[in-house]
């Protein structure tokens, strides 16, 4: 993998990524003239146990741009910059204009709950040049190319000591909120290990302790054994609908073998993991034949510097959907009490997606 570090006008950093060599005087554009000075915050909210970000100037961010202007498209008109340059490269990650967590916040307000600066990162990745382009359509080459990249970005980010958890994650159609149709993703680097994360950690941890080997591990065993629910599978990476599925045709991608990381993978099992990843996203596209929306979250180690053999790579994928035309949203049990309520089976919305013919190697 080749990377080239640039630095746009308004200070933020553009890295590009490449397989093949990235020509040289790439310049690092900005539609801002002026760095955006983000100072986050953090609350603390009692109740709950866990920090809210505080982050106002996030109102003004891009929203639905006209269809003539897509600011990650890539441009060498210089009157009217974007994000990405023009030039031969395949992956481009840059700082976000408008971040939640920021490294250099400070002084977050005095109230009466605790506050403390919001002291993290947020990044863009742009996963092609190619605005009409989705995930899912992406050469599996490409799709192991960004596992490099979230590996890369993991590392760097882990090298701001207080950094405790790195995020990659995946917004996709304006049923889920998306502004921006360019297809791209996000990754925030949190000062700690968000809730949800820590709670899987703490079952991870909890099942390490008890039977030595990993949870994940041995669930993705035993739906590989199983079949009902499998939706991919090889040699060194699977994807199923998990049987405890809390949203209507999720599913799980993962490696088969004790995997903490990005940076643990090697290159079978990275090439694995991307036809496991891209045998999911066609099928769903090719479900009901129409883009499908998701939201996708890339579960890794925390970044505490910590050996952590409990704990699995592995991606979870939440989509809106509950059946062919009606929206799943979360309703008063799942929001007010936490627990999910379901009426459709994970062996039946995992038996559709079986059901969906792809052609995996030609459009790898």
């Amino acid at each position: 993998m080749h990377s080239e570090e640039l630095i746009k006008p308004d200070g933020r950093t553009l890295t590009l990524y490449s397989t093949q060599p990235i020509p040289a005087g790439l310049a690092a554009p900005s539609p801002f003239a002026e760095p955006q000075h983000a100072n986050p915050h953090l609350r603390w909210h009692p109740l709950r146990g866990e920090w809210v970000t505080y982050a106002a100037y996030r109102q003004n961010r891009t929203y639905q741009p006209p269809p003539q202007y897509n600011p990650l498209a890539p441009t060498r008109d210089p009157a009217h910059p974007t994000e990405l340059p023009a030039g031969d490269y395949e992956v481009a990650v840059f700082d976000n204009r408008f971040p939640s967590l920021a490294l250099d916040a400070h002084d977050p307000p005095a109230l009466d709950v605790p506050t403390a600066p919001a002291n993290g990162k947020c990044e863009v990745v742009v996963f092609t040049q190619d605005a009409q382009a989705s995930l899912g359509s992406l050469p599996a080459a490409r799709i192991a190319l960004l596992l490099q990249v979230w590996a890369d970005r993991t590392a760097r980010l882990r090298g701001h000591g207080h950094i405790q958890y790195v995020l990659p994650f995946e917004n996709r159609g304006a049923e889920v909120g998306v502004t921006l149709h360019h297809p791209h993703g996000q990754i925030y680097a949190y000062p700690f290990v968000p809730p949800v994360p820590a709670r899987q950690l703490a079952q991870e941890r909890e099942y390490f302790l008890q039977h030595g080997a990993s949870l994940l591990c041995d669930m993705a065993r035993a739906e590989a054994a199983d079949g009902k629910r499998v939706l991919y599978r090889d040699e060194h990476a699977i994807a199923f609908v998990p049987p405890c599925a809390r949203y209507p045709y999720e599913a799980w991608v993962m490696p088969l073998a004790p995997c903490q990381d990005f940076g643990a993978l090697g290159p079978a099992q990275r090439a694995a993991l991307a036809r496991a990843l891209k045998t999911v996203l066609l099928k769903y596209d090719g479900l009901w034949d129409r883009p499908f929306p998701y939201l996708m979250m890339w579960y890794q180690a925390p970044t505490d510097g910590a050996d952590h053999p409990e704990t699995q790579l592995h991606a979870q994928f939440c989509p809106p959907y509950r059946m062919r035309d009606r929206l799943k949203f979360l309703a008063g049990t799942e929001l007010g009490a936490g627990m999910f309520a379901m009426d459709v089976l994970p062996e039946t919305t995992a038996y559709e997606l079986q059901q969906v013919e792809i052609a995996l190697e030609e459009a790898a």
